[in-house]
């Protein structure tokens, strides 16, 4: 006998959100490029209603040093970059809060 599967029970259900390729390609090379430096050692992909959340980790049990969001609005999709609890910048594209890790030229003495 066959059994019924409704697919709306597998459907994306609103609110849901998650990166894209083009959008985890963008916080791999980041993180790729920091790894290669020795800052970063780890990271993880969560996902709750309305937020996906790319975190960064020095070792693997410490609390994340950085997570990078993407979040669902009235207004539509914001990105943030959080350091634990602070908000450090939030943008409508990636890749204006991934500037935040691009090392800026600093003046010589």
């Amino acid at each position: 006998m066959a059994d019924i599967v409704r697919l709306s029970d597998y459907r994306h259900r609103k609110g849901q959100v998650f990166f894209d390729r083009c959008e985890l390609a963008q916080l791999l090379a980041v993180y790729s490029d920091r790894v290669s430096r020795g800052e970063w050692r780890d990271y993880a992909v969560d996902h709750a209603a309305g937020v996906a959340m790319f975190s960064v980790f020095r070792h693997s049990q410490d609390r994340p040093l950085y997570a990078i969001s993407k979040m669902q609005n009235q207004r539509g999709t914001e990105y943030a970059v959080f350091d634990g609890c602070h908000r450090l910048v939030h943008a409508p594209s990636l890749s204006d809060v991934l500037s935040v890790f691009t090392e800026r030229p600093r003046p010589v003495d």
